[in-house]
C-alpha cells in the first residue's frame, strides 16, 4: 500500500530496531526503552507479534522505516501508531491506521483504542472517524470505530 510519499508493508524481524527507534523518538506519549520493557514491550515481544500474526505494519520513506502501527486481532484493538516527528503531516499516520483498521475490521465490527484526551493523537483519530466512548483514568479516553454503515453506541 502506498500513498505517493511512503510505502506501508507488513513488518519483518529486520524492522524491530527501527520500530523501537520510532517509538522512543516521539513528541507525545513518550516512553524510554526501559519504560517499554517494564510494560512488557520488549524486542522478543515485538518479534513474537511479527511472527505470529500479520498485525504490525511499517511505513518507509526512502527505504527507511519512519513509522509503524500495531493491532491486536483477538482484542480488536489498535495499540500503537507512531510516526517520527520529522515525518509528521505527510499522511503517513493515516496510511498506517488504514492498514490496522482494515486488518481489525476483517475480524470485528467494532474496534477500539485508548489515547490521552489532551493529545494531538485524539484529534487525529477523530478526523479518521473514531468516537470517544469513555473517559478513563489519568486523562485517557477510550475511542471506538465501527464498520461503515453501522451505528456506534456506548459499550
Amino acid at each position: 500500500m502506498t500513498d505517493g510519499m511512503g510505502a506501508v508493508r507488513l513488518a519483518t524481524a529486520h524492522d524491530v530496531d527501527a520500530i523501537f527507534d520510532v517509538r522512543v523518538g516521539v513528541r507525545e506519549n513518550i516512553l524510554t526503552r526501559a519504560e517499554l520493557t517494564e510494560r512488557g514491550i520488549t524486542r522478543d515481544a515485538v518479534l513474537a507479534m511479527i511472527g505470529e500474526a500479520s498485525c504490525v505494519w511499517v511505513v518507509e520513506v526512502d527505504s527507511e522505516v519512519v513509522g509503524f502501527s500495531m493491532a491486536d486481532a483477538e482484542d480488536a484493538c489498535v495499540f500503537a501508531a507512531f510516526v517520527r516527528p520529522d515525518q509528521e503531516g505527510r499522511g503517513l499516520g493515516s496510511v498506517l491506521m488504514a492498514a490496522a483498521e482494515a486488518f481489525l475490521f476483517q475480524h470485528h465490527e467494532r474496534i477500539w483504542l485508548e489515547t490521552a484526551y489532551a493529545s494531538r493523537a485524539r484529534e487525529f483519530y477523530e478526523r479518521r472517524g473514531w468516537v470517544q466512548v469513555a473517559e478513563l483514568a489519568d486523562g485517557d479516553v477510550r475511542m471506538e470505530k465501527v464498520l461503515p454503515g453501522r451505528a456506534i453506541s456506548p459499550g
